[in-house]
């Protein structure tokens, strides 16, 4: 019999992960059911218990795996094209959406809550580290505002839909710049 290769086990996880992504982002995480997750993916129910205990372990792996790259320094252009790339994702891939849910599911999952935390304060964390010069408390309070701001941006494009980020970046900027 054939061995199954690592890239293979991969492949067929990512593909579980791809198909909750979308139905989550398009339908909820109480309104998607395994038996959705069975359909959405191809796999049999088999197939997605190997991976995963239960959906909310499937959760957990979708937020381990959503972010963004924040630009290598903060300045009003590369503030722009980090929006923009938050933007695109939420037109293109309803990623808006689906950090929506994995908030609202952080609200009432105390596991999930942890690692949505632990992800903020990694993310405060490096954009205190992207305020050069700055005494660490202030670069901290920058750096609270700025993810709160960009979260906020994230929410309203969920909700209401493709926005210009100029509004939100110019806001980012004067932040960044006080």
């Amino acid at each position: 019999m054939p061995r199954v290769t690592q890239a293979h086990l991969d492949a067929r996880r990512q593909q579980i992960l791809d198909a909750a992504r979308a139905r989550f982002a398009t339908h909820g995480f109480a309104r998607t059911s395994m038996t959705d997750l069975v359909e959405a993916s191809g796999l049999s129910v088999g197939a997605i218990y190997r991976y995963f205990k239960g959906k909310d372990e499937i959760v957990a792996a979708i937020c381990e795996q959503v972010g963004h790259s924040l630009p290598g320094e903060l300045t009003a252009g590369s503030v722009s094209e980090f929006l923009e790339q938050i933007r695109i994702a939420a037109r293109e891939d309803d990623h808006a959406r689906l950090v929506a849910q994995i908030y609202a599911e952080a609200a009432v999952s105390p596991p999930l809550a942890e690692l949505v935390r632990r992800q903020l304060d990694d993310l405060r964390t490096a954009v205190a580290a992207l305020l050069p010069g700055r005494e660490p408390a202030e670069a901290e309070r920058i750096a609270e505002a700025f993810v709160s701001l960009c979260m906020g941006y994230n929410q309203q494009l969920a909700v209401r839909g493709d926005l210009d980020p100029a509004p939100f970046t110019a806001a980012l900027v004067a932040i960044i710049g006080s």
